[in-house]
């Protein structure tokens, strides 16, 4: 069955817990899904793991939109989120409106995303109301990572609880269907999730989240050298793939591959009759 948003909320209501991955391409989406994966986010974190830029500040629609839709055709029954770029929707609600719409239109998506609290709750609510399901996303925001000063836990102080707290409960009140809760303390991710009747979606906030995502090419232990702590290689294919490619390289050049059962076959009176 499709999962979508009422799916999700009976899920948190079960007491069932959610699974999100991010993706990028149409061959990992069919993975996924075929692996029981309920939702997909098409983040704009392509901009670090596909495009190779150092933030997702340069994403653009037209990029979304590309990556998305290829996503997109590939799930029948996974829930498709695309996340809105960097200033897509903080200049205007007519604006947010218009993009989200091109992202239904044009990405195939099931629902948008965007990052922010209270600030963007008229957008949230017009973007609900234009009938376009919204995601919202709290604590650490990649698109704000210049104004919180690098990528740092959120939430740990009083005063930044307390804000945290009452953004979602206005990002709730606004129309958001569920919110995505990113590198907080564990404790207060737990409390926000008992406080709200939608889904809390956890990346570094713990297990009291009613879901978790993790970035695909993270959990697949596909970049070496920086790891997050929240992440855990369920498998390490990034070493299996280089193993890979090595055998491939050598093969090439000691002539050893392409042997004869890669190769196809031709009549040698065919053959002869071209000289």
């Amino acid at each position: 069955m499709k999962n979508t948003v009422a799916t999700f909320l009976a899920m948190k209501q079960k007491g069932e817990k959610i699974s999100m991955l991010t993706c990028y391409d149409y061959s990992t989406a069919r993975l996924e899904e075929e692996a029981g994966i309920n939702g997909i986010l098409v983040g704009d974190s392509l901009g670090n793991v596909m495009l190779g830029l150092p933030d997702t500040i340069s994403v653009t629609m037209e990029d979304m939109i590309t990556f998305g839709g290829a996503v997109a055709r590939a799930c029948n029954d996974t829930m498709v989120v695309i996340d809105m770029p960097f200033m897509s929707y903080q200049v205007s609600v007519e604006q947010a409106v218009m993009n989200a719409g091109r992202l239904m239109k044009e990405g195939r998506a099931n629902a948008v995303k965007l990052e922010g609290g209270a600030a963007v709750c008229p957008q949230i609510k017009a973007i609900t109301d234009a009938g376009i399901p919204v995601m919202a996303h709290l604590g650490l925001t990649p698109q704000s990572v210049n104004a919180l000063g690098g990528h740092r836990v959120q939430g740990k102080s009083e005063e930044g609880a307390k804000r945290l707290v009452e953004d979602a409960l206005a990002i709730q009140e606004a129309g958001a269907f569920a919110v995505v809760l990113e590198c907080i303390p564990a404790k207060l991710a737990e409390l926000i999730s008992s406080k709200l009747t939608i889904p809390t979606i956890g990346i570094g906030a713990g297990a009291g989240c009613d879901g978790q995502i993790l970035v695909y090419q993270d959990m697949l232990g596909l970049f070496s050298g920086f790891k997050p702590k929240f992440v855990k290689h369920f498998a390490e294919l990034g070493e299996q793939m280089k193993a890979a490619f090595r055998a491939y390289d050598e093969e090439v050049k000691a002539g050893t591959y392409p042997a004869e059962e890669h190769t196809f076959k031709m009549d040698d009176d065919v053959l002869q009759r071209l000289y």
